[in-house]
């Protein structure tokens, strides 16, 4: 099974507006080719011999909860198409400062959903800061994972709000949190992330880090990281498959440690059926 544990897509009404404002500040050789359509996401995973796909979406003020999880719950119906439903994993969002947060992550629990995902720079919070951490208590609470954004992000000042010395902080301070970590342990702060996460016993995603991490510290960190705890992700539309997947293939990596990150290890994070979880 081959499993993207990190794509972005957005409904058709709304996708170029969002893509505008996402890539207005970015340099030109970071805009995406893709419209950011939930078909053209499908398409690609299609076409790329993948076989399910997290969704992973933002709410950048708490009152975008409604709307995205109204969202999830259509992809998860079949409302944009039988293949969509069956393919694609919705992860909502539960913006820290909502005032309702405590229900609101309860009621993504008894929806269903496996996960929330955040973003430190788009919602505008520090990782972990005492209310974040109450935050992921309750996510723990309520047997969800929580995905996050970790280094810095091409559109924001780099300023260090959610780097690997914090993820470890939370890791410590917040006892069986499930995290999945994005960028490889932090984007474009990879020797630090090398250091402090690299080799410890917690969950990565290397999306973003192949074109952007250098070549010698990738392939070192992708052969020293524990194989039942890498995970591949996308960034979807922000990367290409048709550039990571031969980067992957070139790395020569043992096909036991390949066939877990392309897909194995996610099918357990996920619980996809007849798989089971991790322990």
């Amino acid at each position: 099974m081959r499993i993207d544990m990190h794509t972005h897509a957005f409904a058709d009404k709304i996708a170029a507006r969002a893509l505008e404002a996402i890539m207005a500040p970015m340099p030109p050789q970071y805009r995406t080719p893709y419209d950011g359509r939930l078909a053209t996401l499908v398409s690609q995973l299609k076409a790329n011999n993948f076989d399910r796909a997290v969704l992973c979406q933002i709410a950048t003020k708490p009152g975008q909860y409604g709307p995205i999880l109204e969202w999830s719950q259509a992809i998860r119906r079949g409302d944009f198409g039988e293949e969509a439903a069956s393919m694609i994993i919705p992860i909502p969002s539960v913006h820290p400062a909502d005032p309702d947060r405590e229900a609101r992550i309860a009621e993504v629990a008894k929806l269903g959903f496996k996960g929330v995902k955040l973003h430190p720079y788009f919602q505008r919070f520090t990782l972990d800061t005492p209310d974040l951490l109450d935050y992921f208590r309750i996510v723990r609470d309520n047997g969800l994972f929580v995905i996050s954004h970790i280094g810095y992000d091409i559109g924001f000042p780099f300023e260090d709000v959610c780097g690997p010395r914090r993820v470890a902080h939370v890791l410590e301070a917040v006892p069986d949190l499930r995290m999945m970590i994005a960028h490889f342990g932090g984007w474009l702060d990879w020797k630090e992330a090398s250091r402090i996460l690299i080799g410890a016993p917690v969950d990565i995603e290397i999306s973003m880090a192949i074109g952007f991490c250098e070549p010698d510290l990738f392939n070192d960190m992708l052969r020293r990281h524990p194989q039942d705890r890498l995970y591949f992700g996308s960034d979807w539309p922000w990367s290409q498959y048709g550039v990571t997947l031969p980067f992957l293939d070139a790395c020569g990596l043992d096909p036991a440690r390949k066939e877990a990150l392309m897909g194995g290890n996610a099918a357990r994070w996920l619980g996809e059926p007849g798989i089971g979880n991790r322990e």
